[in-house]
């Protein structure tokens, strides 16, 4: 072995997308001077698309607290309320059974929703304090009582105390390690798309429940907005070879007009839904965190609200460790990582696989029954602060960055 090709880090971040760059900000400005690196097999940059996704509440409060907000905030559209409606096949109505409005707190927006592009710019910035190592190719992983160690595909051997795996749902980094998941396959496609429309939406967000899935339309800035939705995957297969002008006339239809005409911005994209949860979160000297620890169905939007609050708890954990000069990889250390993770992410992945089944289906009865329960809670102020504020993501006890508080 050629010492020239070794290099010792404290941390090693694999995975370049918004959980890893989040994380990589976190530390490298809570932890001066610590030796950081950012490995992922394609460039680090912006990405090209309109896509764009939702940020609760309390996840905003991290990027508050990292200095980032303000970048994101001028291009960012503020959610004031949200309609939900019930509708069967070939229903031309959509009453609105569930209504939330106002704010989390005075003059806070329960979310927001953020181009990626324009948080991607803002977190591109830990780029200039820590070591980027891309586009690259990991050959081998593996641990001892000591560090982790990757190997590249040129024959550079990186070192680590910690390595974290923020490499997505087919986590290279997981599988090495030998840590399997639970799955369940939706049978569902998730469509996304960006939209532009006639009439402004007012800063409304839309979840239309339809006999396949939720159909959600989420305000941009300007008459655009972003269009998440479930169908099956015959169904998407159709819908993903219209031409634009088609698949809007598709999108009216499902909106029942809402937005009035709308026109398509860029392509369709098509993706399987299904649950996936790691066996564990932790592995030797090995933390995952966003889609490698878990894939929830997007029906209530957490899915990148989830790995932000795993940055959260894991920054925490990792550098108090540093500063009390304990071994920030050692299995006590992730340990507490994965027991704050754990419920959080098994109780949203229960409550998102329960609403999915209730929604999607035309069952008169079934029907009948959730559309009498949301006018229950429609009804029930309480209930519905306390939903909102549960989906906001905030509240009293939790890593110091849901708070907006500085590591």
């Amino acid at each position: 072995m050629n010492e020239h090709i070794q290099h010792q880090f404290d941390i090693i971040i694999v995975g370049g997308g918004p959980v890893g760059l989040t994380l990589g900000l976190a530390l490298a400005q809570s932890a001066p001077g610590i030796r950081l690196a950012l490995v992922d097999r394609r460039p680090l940059s912006v990405p090209r698309d309109n896509r764009a996704s939702a940020i609760a509440a309390g996840v905003r409060r991290i990027f508050e607290a990292l200095g980032v907000w303000d970048d994101m905030a001028s291009q960012s559209q503020a959610m004031t309320a949200m309609r939900i409606t019930d509708s069967g096949t070939g229903d031309i109505a959509r009453p609105v059974f569930l209504n939330f409005e106002g704010d989390v707190a005075p003059g806070e927006a329960f979310a927001h929703m953020v181009p990626n592009q324009a948080s991607a710019a803002a977190l591109m910035r830990v780029a200039e304090q820590i070591t980027i190592i891309a586009p690259t190719e990991i050959a081998d992983w593996s641990a001892n009582s000591v560090h982790a160690q990757l190997t590249l595909a040129d024959g550079r051997i990186l070192r680590a105390p910690l390595i974290v795996a923020a490499d997505g749902a087919q986590s290279a980094l997981r599988q090495r390690a030998g840590i399997g998941v639970i799955q369940h396959d939706y049978r569902q496609t998730g469509l996304v798309a960006t939209i532009a429309h006639e009439l402004p939406h007012d800063g409304v967000a839309y979840e239309h429940f339809r006999p396949a899935g939720p159909f959600a339309s989420l305000p941009l800035p300007g008459n655009r907005s972003s269009l998440v939705w479930t169908e099956s995957p015959e169904e998407a297969t159709r819908l993903l070879a219209l031409a634009n002008e088609a698949l809007a006339l598709e999108i009216e239809a499902a909106m029942g007009s809402t937005l009035g005409l709308v026109s398509v911005e860029d392509k369709l994209m098509g993706f399987p839904l299904r649950l996936q949860l790691a066996h564990s979160f932790i592995g030797p000297r090995l933390a995952l965190v966003g889609d490698a620890a878990h894939v929830v169905h997007p029906i209530a939007g957490q899915g990148l609200n989830l790995g932000l609050k795993d940055i959260a708890a894991l920054a925490e954990v990792v550098v108090d460790a540093m500063r009390l000069g304990l071994d920030h990889g050692g299995e006590d250390v992730l340990g507490r990582y994965q027991a704050w993770r754990r419920l959080d992410t098994a109780s949203m992945a229960l409550v998102t696989d329960g609403m999915n089944r209730l929604f999607s289906n035309d069952v008169a009865p079934i029907r009948a029954l959730r559309d009498f329960g949301l006018g229950l809670v429609d009804r029930a102020a309480p209930v519905k602060s306390a939903l909102i504020r549960a989906a906001s993501g905030l509240g009293n006890t939790g890593p110091k960055l849901l708070s907006g508080l500085p590591l």
